[in-house]
């Protein structure tokens, strides 16, 4: 069984500097940010045709990537749910994935040692 966990946040564009400070705060040392368009219950202005009777509305997401030890991912995810809540639609959401390993191209360190 892996000890490695990767955790994929999805929120609003406005919640990545705190975020980053919150997870600074608990040792997070790494986390890749993308910018993502995403829809769920929320209504959006960004507009991508599926055909041509179903438009899906989109809206402008930050998505937030760490992959951290196991033992501290139950943490991390609370610290974040604390950091996005606010009670209202586009608060986002947190995947957990199992991660199998992680190379660090330039030492060859693997596992634990390569985060």
């Amino acid at each position: 069984m892996s000890e490695l966990a990767k955790i994929e946040i999805i929120t609003g564009m406005s919640k990545l500097s705190n975020l980053k400070k919150a997870l600074s705060k608990v040792g997070v040392r790494g986390i890749t940010v993308m910018q993502v368009l995403g829809c769920g219950v929320e209504k959006g202005n960004q507009e991508f045709e599926v055909d041509e009777n179903e438009v899906m509305e989109l809206l402008p997401k930050q998505q937030i990537n760490l992959v951290v030890e196991k033992s501290k991912v139950n943490k991390i995810v609370e610290l974040v749910k604390q950091e996005l809540y606010t009670g209202h639609i586009g608060d986002g959401k947190i995947f957990v994935y199992d991660i199998e390993n992680v190379i660090r191209v330039r030492t060859g360190d693997e596992g634990i040692d390569a985060l």
